[in-house]
């Protein structure tokens, strides 16, 4: 896919950010509860830890998918070798190898940066969520019930994990 530019991601890629991110938020395919502001995400971005990751993929010039990488508990060392990933494409671009090239770059960076395994959580009700990681060799390894609650009704949590 010679059109995909993977990159990693600056503040000034905020509102493009958004413009991905804000509609998977609003289907509710994920566990935000509103939908972000650019000054949420410029401070997100800006904030990101020393071993944090953010990857941005752009498709003729727009951005088309993000996946952002940060230690799991950074309160400790224990845990210095498992990194909680992200991924969102934009409902235009799935199925179209986005989400393949930003894995392998972000699995790529998380190696130089010494991590040994991901982690992360997918709402059970999100199934092309969940093939995109386990395409990934990513392997379901429990589930949070009643992880969510919203308008009442609760969801629960996937939780994928992958060694590099």
């Amino acid at each position: 896919m010679v059109d995909l530019l993977i990159r990693e991601a600056g503040v000034d890629d905020a509102a493009a950010i958004l413009d991905v991110l804000n509609p998977i938020i609003i289907s509710e395919a994920v566990a935000f509860d509103a939908p972000l502001t650019e000054a949420d995400e410029r401070s997100y971005i800006a904030g990101l830890p020393a071993r944090g990751v953010f990857h941005v993929a752009l498709r003729e010039g727009g951005l088309v998918g993000l996946q952002s990488l940060e230690p799991y508990a950074p309160y400790t060392h224990l845990f210095d070798h498992v990194g909680v990933l992200g991924t969102y494409v934009s409902a235009a671009h799935r199925r179209r190898g986005v989400a393949t090239r930003l894995f392998a770059a972000t699995f790529e960076a998380a190696r130089a940066k010494g991590y040994e395994k991901l982690f992360t959580r997918v709402r059970a009700d999100n199934a092309p969520g969940l093939a995109t990681y386990e395409a990934q060799d990513f392997r379901v390894v429990g589930r949070a019930q009643r992880q969510l609650k919203t308008e009442g009704r609760y969801v629960d949590e996937v939780i994928v994990e992958r060694f590099l």
